[in-house]
């Protein structure tokens, strides 16, 4: 688990991207592949290239909002199929799909859209999908202090899907629970009959 410092760090990170830089090195890389840019479409490739990735592992900062539990609410709450795009590690190719992220409330309680920054902070760098699983549940612990949180994480793998194997249309899913909805039968099995509905 990460410490809470960490994801202090992390939500206000304020990195800006090398564009020029990264430009350049699209522009070798792909010379050093053998791939011409003399044509009128390809001129500007370099470019492109730098800002796709650019926007594949920035993360948009956001000021984190959570609310004292004041109505005592201690059922599930889950915000389903959140997109993920993020890029392997290994191969820096992309990978996206959908997450799944409930929790059970303690004395605070998330404003709803942070759960898609949430998913957004930590999928907009290079990733494994077992760690962003992980990462998004240990957040969401360290911030509100809930009940149980539950994290699922769908996605197709370019690395896997273009290259190597081509298994075209494979679909890795991960999951991490803390908490009751780890602990308990009953609330294990209520978050995953919610998570399947949306499927």
């Amino acid at each position: 688990m990460t410490d809470i410092a960490d994801y202090e760090i992390l939500v206000a990170d304020t990195t800006v991207p090398d564009l020029a830089g990264a430009e350049k090195a699209a522009r070798d890389f792909l010379a050093a592949l053998g791939v011409g840019l003399d044509e009128e479409g390809m001129v500007r490739s370099p470019r492109r290239m730098a800002e796709a990735f650019a926007a594949l592992l920035t993360a948009r900062p956001f000021e984190m909002t959570t609310f004292p539990n004041d109505e005592g609410y201690d059922e599930l709450v889950l915000v389903r199929s959140i997109p993920v795009q993020s890029v392997c590690e290994h191969h820096f190719l992309p990978f996206t799909g959908v997450a799944h992220v409930g929790y059970i409330p303690g004395e605070r309680i998330l404003g709803l859209s942070k759960m898609a920054r949430v998913v957004e902070m930590f999928s907009r760098r290079p990733q494994v999908q077992e760690r962003l699983t992980q990462q998004i549940a240990d957040w969401m612990c360290a911030q509100l202090g809930p009940q149980g949180v539950g994290v699922v994480v769908e996605a197709e793998h370019s690395c896997m899907t273009l290259r190597g194997v081509q298994a075209a249309g494979t679909s890795t899913s991960t999951s991490a629970l803390r908490g009751l909805i780890r602990e308990s039968p009953q609330s294990r099995a209520e978050f995953f009959a919610c998570v399947r509905q949306s499927v």
